[in-house]
């Protein structure tokens, strides 16, 4: 059982109590312990496989959280979580995933008209008994028509690399209008979440009725789903949703620390903001009704007796912390990268030839790359054998020789096959500059085959680093059951690098490892594994990886000059 497996049980029953109108602070205490669990890099299962006490060991995981994990750990549920579920209907729950409907508004449909699903939820809004609720009205309940018919797509979370591409082009759209002094995108989307749920963009104008007609206007939106004097929400054309607000000036660094996030981080602000006898909300910072600061984000905190915190830390995991004592990291930029060592080419199942690749690589400002197509296991790639493979490697030196200005090293993705051993001979691994190894079959095998196979990886004197180590794909397939302790233990020990996979639909390692990783003293290497020239333009995603996870150019091999990249591989090779 995985944190994140743990941490849903949590928020699931966050929800149920929240339906039942359970205390508030009892409600938040679940949701709290939730997001605790999903942010451990340890596993949450193997530490309550000692007991209780041991989970008290970490902040936020009090007696009664400690005993319903391990209880869940042990027999797969929690006896509270079975009653509260057989208390509320599952399809109440559903209900959440309209757009607009929180826990108090599902749980006055719930108890005040009785529907337990959405087919009896769309059964009354039809018949007008939604509207007649009070909190509700005509148009909460077209709003509740229209979610359940679009439900499945509304649900949809969208990977950062589809969020941002809209965003950046709503937010440069509106910036073209006169009337627009500032624009920025918000919300998880400017915290670089690997997915977003919808997207937040604040502006500051003259003229507001003239920014939401722009955005209604453009390409990219499909509908607009509601509009004020000042906020509008409207659904793209690929399901994503948007909402757009208009603030005065003096109000846009508050509005933007506000609508950024995280939920957890602004309540420590706020609470930061009362003990020194303010408020802090969306409007600016105040004294009483006395306005105080707001006009910017880095006036904001620094009225807070705080630096600007980059929004890729703003999740309450005690950057606010690191902040008033001055240690915040200096982060990861995409400018530091030099060197991406994870590519394919037409050898294996690559569009583009060695050359090709590599020049787009200097195009892009790299100082080296790593060759490094698939080995035989993948045979639906057309993976290399060894023959193939040495014949592939001189083709690279030729290139290599005829190229100026770029560094190309021969590699290999390596598969660590079900058996725990490599795909490839020793010998042929041995002639390789760069040799990745990963796993791509047999996910679902017990963590103790899983970890046998990352290990014997590990140590295997030919092997430069572990290639996104878990195998998930965001959002469609989880990673391996990995001890990820013991796995950075070894890593660390033999000398062996750790992948932050760029490509968004990977981003593997996940933020939390990143940093775990990081703190025993791995060097992350972050590669693209494009499988074109433009492939190659994924980078950024895992820049953005390693900003969340607070990692610097120092934590990263290869933001390193090549000569000294090198000097860092393992001394055995």
């Amino acid at each position: 059982m995985q944190n994140i497996d743990i941490a849903r049980a949590f928020d699931e029953i966050g929800d149920l109590l929240e339906i039942q109108g359970a205390n508030s602070f009892r409600v938040r205490a679940y949701r709290n312990g939730a997001r605790v669990i999903e942010d451990q890099a340890e596993s949450i299962a193997d530490l309550a496989a000692e007991g209780p006490a041991r989970l008290q060991q970490i902040s936020g995981i009090g007696k009664d959280l400690s005993e319903k994990i391990v209880a869940l750990v042990s027999t797969g549920t929690i006896p509270q979580l079975e009653e509260l579920r057989s208390q509320v209907p599952h399809g109440v729950l559903d209900m959440l995933r309209i757009p607009g409907l929180g826990p108090k508004k599902v749980a006055a449909l719930f108890h005040e008209l009785h529907v337990s699903t959405l087919d009896e939820l769309k059964q009354a809004a039809e018949q007008g008994q939604v509207a007649k609720l009070k909190g509700f009205a005509k148009k909460t309940e077209q709003i509740i028509l229209e979610g359940i018919a679009q439900v499945a797509s509304f649900g949809q979370r969208f990977s950062i690399a589809d969020a941002k591409a809209a965003a950046d082009e709503l937010i440069e759209d509106l910036q073209s209008l006169k009337s627009v002094s500032r624009a920025s995108v918000a919300g998880s989307c400017r915290r670089r979440k690997e997915t977003c749920g919808d997207l937040d963009l604040l502006t500051t104008a003259t003229d507001s009725a003239a920014v939401m007609d722009r955005l209604a206007a453009h390409p990219l939106v499909d509908k607009v789903l509601q509009r004020g004097e000042t906020k509008q929400r409207v659904r793209l054309t690929n399901g994503l949703e948007a909402d757009l607000r208009v603030v005065p000036d003096e109000s846009y660094g508050a509005a933007l620390q506000y609508f950024t996030g995280s939920k957890e981080h602004g309540i420590v602000l706020r609470r930061r903001a009362q003990e020194r006898g303010l408020k802090l909300n969306e409007y600016g910072l105040f004294r009483g009704d006395d306005y105080v600061a707001g006009r910017t984000e880095e006036e904001v905190y620094e009225t807070l007796g705080l630096p600007w915190i980059p929004p890729e830390l703003r999740e309450n995991r005690g950057e606010v912390e690191r902040a008033e004592a001055h240690e915040l990291p200096v982060l990861l930029e995409l400018s530091d990268i030099q060197g991406d060592l994870h590519m394919h080419t037409t050898a294996s199942d690559g569009t583009a030839s060695i050359r090709e690749m590599a020049e787009a690589a200097k195009q892009r400002g790299l100082k080296y790359i790593a060759i490094t197509d698939h080995s035989q296991r993948v045979s639906m790639a057309n993976g290399l054998d060894a023959k193939r493979l040495r014949a592939h490697w001189k083709a690279i030196e030729k290139v290599r020789n005829e190229i100026s200005g770029i560094e190309i090293l021969c590699g290999i993705e390596c598969d660590i096959l079900e058996d725990a051993t490599l795909d490839l001979p020793d010998d042929v691994l041995a002639e390789a500059d760069w040799v990745l190894a990963v796993l791509h079959y047999g996910l679902k095998q017990p963590r103790q085959q899983i970890m046998e196979r990352l290990l014997n990886a590990v140590k295997h004197p030919s092997v430069c680093a572990i290639g996104h180590p878990s195998g998930r794909i965001v959002g469609k397939r989880p990673g391996a059951d990995i001890d990820y302790a013991e796995l950075f233990k070894a890593a660390s020990d033999y000398g062996v690098f750790m992948e932050i996979n760029a490509h968004p639909s990977r981003l593997d390692l996940d933020d939390i490892q990143a940093a775990a990783a990081r703190d025993q003293g791995i060097p992350i290497v972050i590669n693209t594994d494009a499988h074109s020239t433009g492939g190659l333009d994924v980078l950024q995603y895992g820049v953005f990886q390693a900003r969340r996870a607070g990692l610097t150019a120092a934590d990263v091999a290869n933001t390193s000059r090549f000569e000294d990249f090198k000097k860092m591989l393992r001394t055995n090779r």
